[in-house]
């Protein structure tokens, strides 16, 4: 089932979108939801604070909006998780009638129980789960622990024997023919 992805943001997403789209089939998968959301991501220089929202589910558009402005991008996917969850309880009913205003969280019970479901659930079970396993199906040097085969000394001594050599003039290949006609002009000019 294709995503709806609606970019009104300042961001180059495209390149990202492929990580959203398999993020939303995981979430489906472990979720099951019926529909896949909207997946909006938004540029608002008024949301933009060390405590300002992240991202926000609207279930009557059945839209996740993330606020993308000097994020990054692992970030901002588990915003959508964390969202995809609100999506699901949506779809359960959960969230009929529900009121979302400041501090929803803190005053109403039921809520605070969806909260801590979206938490535990779409950290854990959709961002964890999936991150693990697209990092399993494809190891590359940017998500995998490298094995050192030398210590932080042995490198060391080695670059800096390395720089030495190099600056002193050792290890380079010497072209003997160059060298002899150089010496024989030299020669001669001092005659």
């Amino acid at each position: 089932m294709k995503i709806n992805i609606i970019n009104d943001s300042d961001m180059d997403t495209s390149q990202f979108e492929p990580l959203v789209g398999s993020l939303c089939g995981h979430a489906q998968d472990v979720l099951g939801y019926s529909e896949h959301p909207n997946i909006r991501f938004v540029s608002d220089p008024r949301n933009y604070g060390m405590l300002s929202k992240t991202a926000e589910y609207d279930p009557a558009n059945m839209t996740v909006s993330v606020y993308v402005d000097g994020r990054h991008p692992k970030d901002i996917l588990r915003s959508i998780a964390h969202e995809l969850v609100h999506h699901h309880q949506n779809e359960r009913g959960d969230l009929s009638g529900a009121t979302t205003g400041h501090g929803y969280a803190q005053k109403d019970p039921h809520m605070r129980d969806m909260e801590g479901e979206a938490y535990h659930t779409g950290n854990l079970k959709v961002f964890r789960d999936w991150e693990d396993r697209i990092k399993q199906e494809s190891p590359s040097i940017y998500n995998e622990r490298r094995i050192r085969k030398m210590s932080l000394k042995e490198w060391k001594n080695k670059e800096l024997n390395r720089l030495l050599m190099e600056k002193w003039g050792f290890g380079k290949k010497i072209d003997t023919k160059k060298d002899s006609k150089e010496k024989l002009n030299e020669t001669n000019e001092k005659k």
